[in-house]
């Protein structure tokens, strides 16, 4: 009976689907699943739902709801971490300070100064949720969903002996929206995915041994079909590749998508592009969270159930504790030097197999050089935004956010640091180190 602890289970998107998911599988039916919040109010509607899943369901599953992260943690197994540290007021100034310098981020939570500052600000609750772990459950895994992915993970990697995991399930929502585009089933996909969080490559895409790139290329020039996915199929287009974030997000990671109103409404589609616009994401979270926090809000808790997802961290627990082999695209340390043209100390995003033995990064090769420079000057960023945590290094914040190709794009370097001096004044209560 495996001992899951969720660490931020008011989660609006990831808590009740990942309970589901685990309750999904008969040999994980019987799970102690601990369920962790400072949000009483979002706890309780996730432990609500989850109790009704083990009811509905007839299992044997045992749930814990608490509000103390050392209960949650007492010899755990595994720790699933989807915290949001700071609520609105940060994330707000991080689209909208950036924004009056011509810096246009659609999402924000991952890169450009947005996911850069929510890094800043996420990384020491991170380091105390692995000092706690080191404590209290010092052989668990820690599978991470909290974005910036790529970074979080990679001050783990540098900073604590907890094993860690990123996971994200851009990869199998792409190998969806491409099997769409196709018209073909997806279990029929095969494929070989490659890169950094986000910014992942289909480095090979096949069907019955045979490419499926002619087709996706032909694919593309069905405007119904391109309007859907510009951004990606722009860079397909230039680069050979199909990326693994979606058109909104992936424009964010790239200088050529988001210099001015124009361009971006030319960008503008149907579905994930029909997103392109700015602070989609801020709004959208918005307005979500003030429905989640709805007193009127009621979930049919009699139609709940444990319906399985297409995310990891089940398939991943259940590889594990059954020693069933799977092959899953995971966030990890490149110290195998699974991606031989990205460097060792990096996050990176590769198939791994999993079974009873633990996780095990394929490896990958060199990716096309074109590609491995999209991902290394992310990397650098990365190196850099870590290195301005855990060494109280304002001078290495304002070379990371420099770096950062968006940025780049829209700002001179005095602008840049005008801005980045900004964003440090208005969020400092989530800053203390760099104060």
């Amino acid at each position: 009976m495996p001992t899951v602890a969720f660490i931020g289970a008011g989660s609006m998107v990831f808590a009740s689907k990942l309970v589901g998911d685990i309750l999904s599988f008969s040999a994980l039916d019987d799970s102690e699943i601990r369920l962790m919040d400072i949000d009483e109010h979002r706890l309780e509607q996730t432990t609500r739902i989850a109790e009704a899943m083990v009811e509905n369901e007839g299992v044997d599953a045992t749930i814990v709801s608490t509000l103390d992260r050392h209960e949650a943690l007492e010899g755990a197994d595994y720790v699933l971490n989807m915290i949001n540290v700071g609520g609105t007021e940060p994330f707000e100034n991080e689209i909208r300070i950036p924004e009056q310098y011509g810096v246009e981020q659609a999402i924000g939570d991952t890169i450009g100064p947005g996911g850069i500052f929510r890094g800043l600000r996420t990384i020491p609750t991170m380091l105390d949720l692995a000092a706690d772990m080191e404590e209290l459950c010092p052989d668990a895994l820690l599978m991470n969903y909290t974005n910036p992915m790529s970074i979080i993970c990679q001050a783990l990697f540098e900073a604590t002996d907890i094993e860690t995991v990123g996971l994200c399930h851009s990869v199998p929502h792409t190998a969806e929206a491409i099997a769409d585009y196709l018209d073909i089933p997806q279990s029929e996909l095969d494929y070989w995915v490659a890169g950094i969080n986000h910014l992942a490559w289909f480095l090979e895409l096949k069907r019955d041994g045979e490419s499926l790139y002619p087709a996706l290329r032909d694919a593309a020039t069905d405007e119904s079909i391109y309007r859907k996915d510009t951004v990606r199929f722009e860079l397909f287009e230039h680069f050979g590749a199909f990326v693994t974030e979606s058109s909104h997000h992936a424009s964010e990671y790239v200088p050529y998508f988001r210099t001015d109103s124009e361009v971006i409404e030319t960008m503008e589609g149907e579905g994930y592009a029909e997103r392109m616009a700015t602070a989609t994401y801020l709004e959208g979270w918005k307005a979500r969270s003030a429905e989640r926090d709805d007193p009127k809000r009621d979930v049919d808790l009699e139609t709940v159930g444990a319906e399985r997802s297409e995310e990891y961290a089940s398939r991943l627990i259940h590889a594990i504790e059954t020693d069933t082999p799977r092959r899953l695209n995971l966030n990890v340390s490149n110290e195998t030097s699974a991606i031989e043209n990205l460097p060792e100390d990096s996050c990176v995003e590769v198939p791994c197999l999993v079974d009873g033995s633990g996780v095990h990064p394929c490896s990958v090769g060199e990716l096309p050089t074109e590609l491995a420079s999209l991902d290394q000057q992310h990397v650098s960023v990365h190196k850099l935004v870590v290195e301005a945590v855990l060494e109280a290094d304002r001078d290495a914040l304002h070379r990371a956010v420099k770096l950062d190709p968006l940025t780049a794009a829209a700002c001179t370097l005095d602008e840049i640091h005008e801005m980045t001096e900004a964003l440090l004044e208005a969020n400092e209560a989530h800053l203390p180190a760099l104060s």
